[in-house]
């Protein structure tokens, strides 16, 4: 048994360090990584911070909620040029969506980036970002989901920590939003990220919401991943994610076990994927067979079946993914 399967347990916490710039720009190099880590600075309190719609198009309630959760969180929020628009499914085009993202970058009164939503539409614009720009203006970018693809596109291309965090339209829960004040107002070397008390979730009858250690083990790297769709969707791209010695957080929403069985197998057939320290699954909504079905496997048997041959630490339940409880956690750290 190798030494990083000492022990886990029921992992519930991740324990982070070295994460924020105390200045403008603060570089260090990872080794594996073509730039230099870009810790961004601290956010201060009552920043101007961009409210943008880089994928799907957001009804007008979803934006006046982020608002308003955004401000009573001490922000100031200021909506992006086409935050409200529509473009098919889309909130305006690619090269728009792009530009607006980049506005948002380059505009010196901006400390922080906040996506409204997901959906999709992200990786249509991977290509269409100044990586230089973003490099030089370096700043918090959050989001989850489809959001996945640009948190990682940017670090791979720039080394800039971004965050996995709750969607400006996703702030109901007090849990949500303590743990992203938390860990944007923390100073210091240290810093722990709880799941949320399983008091709170324990009306959650769903056997996803029911925390499991997979493979026993210690593991210890920096943190990459997100939606597994968007993970697995750059594969063979220039923002493929190399999982050498990281933490993977992998999280989903409405997909049979039968596709999380075929992602995961794209995944282990890559070069990287069994060369990570430990995979950290958040809850997956909607992903499990309906109770009582004897149609197939569960969404349980499904990650054992497949996860737990690499004898790569591995636990599921984590509070974070496509859950009111959804914890905020930095790509890159």
């Amino acid at each position: 048994m190798s030494k990083r399967r000492n022990f886990l347990g029921n992992l519930v916490a991740f324990s982070l360090t070295g994460l924020w710039s105390s200045t403008l720009l603060s570089q260090t190099k990872i080794p594996g990584l073509n730039s230099p880590t870009i810790k961004p600075k601290k956010p201060k309190n009552g920043a101007r911070i961009a409210l943008i719609a880089p994928a799907f198009n957001t009804s007008s309630e979803k934006i006046d909620r982020a608002v308003k959760d955004l401000t009573e969180m001490g922000f100031q929020v200021v909506p992006s040029k086409y935050l409200g628009d529509r473009y098919g499914y889309f909130s305006q085009t690619d090269q728009l969506r792009a530009q607006d993202l980049m506005d948002a970058f380059k505009d010196k009164t901006i400390e922080a980036i906040v996506c409204v939503r997901g959906g999709y539409g992200t990786t249509r614009i991977l290509d269409q970002l100044d990586y230089a720009a973003i490099a030089k203006n370096p700043k918090p970018l959050i989001g989850f989901s489809d959001i996945t693809a640009l948190l990682q596109a940017i670090y791979i291309k720039t080394g800039l920590i971004g965050f996995h965090g709750p969607v400006g339209s996703a702030l109901e829960k007090s849990y949500s939003k303590a743990m992203w004040l938390n860990l944007w107002k923390h100073s210091g070397s240290g810093f722990l990220m709880d799941s949320v008390d399983q008091d709170e979730i324990k009306d959650q009858k769903s056997n996803e919401y029911q925390r499991i250690t997979i493979t026993p083990g210690l593991g210890r790297g920096k943190l990459v991943g997100g939606s597994l769709t968007l993970i697995t969707s750059l594969i063979g791209t220039e923002y493929e994610i190399d999982f050498t010695d990281k933490i993977v957080l992998i999280e989903e929403v409405g997909e049979k076990p039968y596709r999380i069985d075929r992602m995961l197998t794209q995944l282990l057939m890559t070069e990287t994927f069994k060369k990570a320290q430990g995979y950290a699954l958040g809850v997956w909504v909607d992903c499990d067979q309906p109770a009582g079905s004897k149609d197939g496997f569960s969404l349980h048997e499904v990650l054992k079946d497949r996860l737990m041959p690499t004898e790569i630490p591995c636990c599921y339940g984590m509070s974070f993914g496509h859950t009111p409880w959804n914890m905020t956690l930095p790509i890159g750290a």
